[in-house]
């Protein structure tokens, strides 16, 4: 995969892992070391994308975010890096990202949530697709519809869709979830959960946030209506 646009990098001396990361994996991307200097080197055709560090020193990351969104073009694909700590902090700012990453990152996650994000409007043949009650998720290029309306979703919030529509009906932990959904290895604790089902209820809509039924002391149901596809 080569990319066809520069992504924003801050701080603008990433890590070994995330530059080697971005290289092996086909992107142009430019270190920033402030706002400023963002504004100065935005391309004409505007930033691809992305990836801001706010792990080490979220002042200044979050900082970077605003300013990305205050641009003239502004970037409407913003990947944040976070510690497992940073989680309950995400939910006052989720107008600053569009999706975020749990430092310290495994290269493969990085390169597949970047894919998603930059790269969910590609088309795919439609025998790589669930439908259920109105949604339509396309498994090869990540697109997500809910009645012929584009949902514009994370990785992880497409991921945690994804399973509840393979197992409409079944009431799951939110243990269970973070296990199935988030792997063997995830730090987040089960607050992460919340935070995407609460992002993924308010991209469905009021009207249809339903779908996703909170069952008390137990954890979250989807779509008890019978499988369509």
């Amino acid at each position: 995969m080569t990319s066809t646009g520069l992504l924003a990098v801050y701080p603008d001396n990433p890590s070994v892992d995330l530059a080697r990361t971005l290289d092996l994996a086909g992107y142009s991307w430019k270190g920033v070391s402030s706002p400023d200097t963002m504004a100065r080197l935005q391309p004409t055709d505007g930033w691809l994308g992305a990836v801001v560090g706010c792990d080490e020193d979220p002042e200044s990351g979050w900082a970077m975010c605003r300013a990305l969104r205050k641009l003239d073009r502004p970037v409407r694909r913003i990947l944040v890096l976070v510690t497992g700590a940073q989680i309950a902090d995400l939910e006052v700012r989720d107008n600053l990202f569009d999706d975020f990453l749990l430092t310290p990152f495994h290269p493969r996650e990085l390169e597949a949530r970047l894919r998603h994000l930059l790269y969910n409007e590609l088309t795919a043949p439609s025998s790589a697709v669930i439908e259920h009650a109105g949604l339509r998720l396309n498994l090869e290029t990540y697109q997500a519809t809910f009645r012929g309306q584009p949902l514009d979703l994370t990785f992880m919030e497409y991921e945690l869709l994804k399973y509840f529509a393979h197992h409409p009906g079944r009431v799951y932990s939110r243990e269970v979830l973070l296990s199935e959904v988030w792997g063997y290895e995830y730090f987040g604790g089960a607050r992460t959960v919340d935070v995407h089902v609460r992002r993924l209820r308010a991209k469905l809509g009021e009207e249809h946030a339903h779908l996703i039924e909170t069952v008390r002391s137990v954890g979250y149901r989807f779509g008890a209506s019978k499988w369509q596809g």
